[in-house]
């Protein structure tokens, strides 16, 4: 039986804390040339809790700021996000397209969901060509609820998936998982965290492991 595989995009296949603190400086360093931010950058504040969707980041991050000036941040911050992306200064995970390549040869289709904003995620799959094996790329940007298990529901239900799995590094991909019936893969990278990771059906160190997860348990089908 094929399944489907649905991944997470930061912390999971691209390497966001290459281009995170760079670009999360660059926004600090234009709001206090404004004179609207002073002190660091809260790159520690942001880290932990990586994965969240952006507004939830900035209602974290700024919560002295309307709600109309965090939307103007947040367009900067991903104005710099993508430059980064263009100018390659990320990264995708080792394994990655190694992984694809072996999913694509056993017929399995592959998506992303992901909490990035569709823009950003575009930028991505540009940059490092992930359309040859990517099925299509979802964003929280899509759906109203900002709820990870929605946004899997959407393409469960786009292309009539039956069985597969999420992988991902944040609770939200685990819990997306189980609320679409599919089994959640954690993966212990940069943004993980050990308290989520016990949630998940399985946990891997390495990209090059969910390959021999997704083989087992093709075969007990």
């Amino acid at each position: 039986m094929k399944h489907a595989v649905i991944f997470d995009m930061d912390g999971t296949l691209f390497r966001t804390d290459l281009i995170l603190e760079r670009a999360l400086d660059e926004t600090f360093d234009h709001l206090r040339s404004e004179e609207k931010w002073i002190g660091p950058t809260p790159i520690d504040q942001y880290r932990n809790i990586m994965g969240v969707p952006l507004p939830v980041v900035w209602t974290t991050l700024l919560p002295q700021y309307d709600e109309q000036a965090r939307e103007e941040v947040d367009a900067y911050f991903l104005t710099r996000l993508i430059k980064n992306i263009q100018n390659g200064n990320g990264a995708l995970y080792t394994g990655v397209l190694e992984l694809f390549e072996q999913l694509h040869q056993m017929g399995h289709s592959m998506f992303v969901a992901s909490n990035g904003l569709v823009d950003y995620l575009q930028a991505i799959v540009t940059h490092y060509e992930l359309d040859h094996w990517i099925t299509e790329t979802y964003s929280i940007q899509q759906i109203d609820t900002l709820d990870k298990g929605d946004l899997v529901a959407e393409i469960v239900n786009k292309y009539e998936l039956q069985d597969g799995f999420v992988v991902g590094d944040r609770l939200s991909d685990i819990m997306a998982a189980r609320a679409n019936g599919f089994t959640s893969i954690g993966c212990r990278f940069d943004f993980a965290q050990e308290a989520e990771l016990k949630e998940a059906d399985y946990v891997v160190n390495h990209l090059s492991e969910v390959l021999d997860i997704v083989l087992k348990e093709t075969v007990s089908l």
